[in-house]
């Protein structure tokens, strides 16, 4: 039977502690899972461990693992057209974009603008969709796509099962995991967000990413501080709006791994985790995107800490971490899922990144060997 190494968690534990008892971060969970079960779950600051957190783009995994079950079920094909599911979305030259192009980040609309209270219906999604143009040839190039993708995934989940999306996802994804639902209207509501620490300074971000001023996205911190509003948390914004336990997320996680019940075809399920599907550079970093169907692997190349991983996970780790400091993931080369969330925005994109290196890093070694 394999067991914690002790020594280990509370290291993990007390880094991430640090940030909170400093004053930094208004509180933070992390959680640990193994074989199904979970090992750690904990809360430090200004929470239990059933306060919830907006996680950001955490949330979504949720709903690609949504898309598998479509798949599995052969009531979604990647390689069509999305306007094979969506009526209305191919204007513009949208008619080439495929479902796993969008699944992978290469669609080529990054920045299409969707309020979250204008995507609460179908409507308001397809009216957005038919004024949305490309930015490039859909394929060509990797470019995060933060909320625009994953809008488009909710209407095709929308259009294919005849129900509302979020009902789709906690149908087929969390309720027969035995997970509470994530994406709202939702009983609870989460910690609020709040904005915490100071930018860079050019002089910083230039030894960090040789550049003396980060682009401008969609993700800045009114955006994410929008959150906090009940309205926008009920939408259920499918690219971010998830509100959860950092226990939920590991346990996800777990049935990623373990596939209980055969929730996903296991060949859908297996490719979806471990095919890498997309290894275009990321424009500011120059890193391979390493994206699975809905998920970042880890990779060999001795860049798993750029993306979101530490450094002490194998090649075939794979997870979607948030904003500002949300960590998931799991590791099938041991068994292990991680998830760690906060409701502090750090405003500083060097010291939060370089914090959730340390945490995932510790997280993987906390198994004994």
């Amino acid at each position: 039977m394999r067991t914690l190494d002790r020594v280990a968690v509370r290291r993990l534990v007390e880094r991430a502690r640090r940030e909170v008892d400093a004053g930094l971060l208004p509180s933070c969970q992390l959680a640990l899972a193994l074989d199904g079960e979970l090992v750690l779950d904990e809360a430090i600051g200004d929470a239990g461990v059933d306060t919830r957190y907006v996680v950001f783009s955490a949330t979504k995994p949720f709903v690609a693992a949504t898309m598998w079950a479509l798949i599995g079920d052969g009531a979604v094909d990647p390689a069509l057209p999305v306007g094979e599911y969506v009526p209305g979305f191919g204007t513009n030259g949208k008619d080439v974009v495929t479902v796993e192009q969008v699944m992978l980040h290469t669609a080529g609309f990054p920045a299409a603008p969707l309020a979250p209270l204008d995507g609460a219906t179908s409507a308001g999604r397809r009216a957005a969709f038919g004024r949305w143009r490309l930015d490039w040839a859909p394929g060509t190039r990797y470019e995060y796509h933060p909320t625009s993708a994953h809008w488009v995934l909710a209407e095709i989940i929308e259009q294919v099962a005849g129900a509302d999306f979020r009902d789709v996802v906690a149908a087929r994804v969390t309720d027969p995991a035995g997970l509470p639902r994530v994406l709202g209207p939702l009983p609870w509501r989460a910690a609020p967000l709040r904005s915490v620490g100071g930018p860079a300074t050019p002089d910083e971000l230039e030894a960090a990413f040789g550049v003396r001023e980060l682009p401008v996205t969609e993700v800045t911190s009114d955006a994410l501080l929008g959150f906090n509003a009940p309205a926008v948390q009920a939408v259920g914004v499918p690219g971010g709006g998830g509100v959860m336990r950092a226990s939920d997320l590991a346990r996800f996680y777990q049935a990623v791994l373990r596939n209980p019940g055969e929730l996903w075809r296991p060949d859908v399920l297996a490719d979806a985790v471990g095919r890498v599907r997309n290894r275009l550079p990321e424009p500011l970093t120059g890193t391979p995107a390493n994206r699975t169907l809905g998920l970042v692997q880890a990779g060999g190349d001795g860049l798993s800490h750029m993306r979101g991983f530490g450094r002490t996970v194998s090649p075939r780790a794979v997870g979607h971490n948030g904003a500002r400091g949300q960590l998931a993931w799991c590791d099938p080369a041991t068994g292990l899922s991680f998830a760690y969330c906060t409701n502090g925005l750090d405003e500083h994109p060097i010291r939060e990144p370089r914090r959730g290196t340390a945490l995932s890093s510790l997280a993987a070694v906390c198994l004994v060997t």
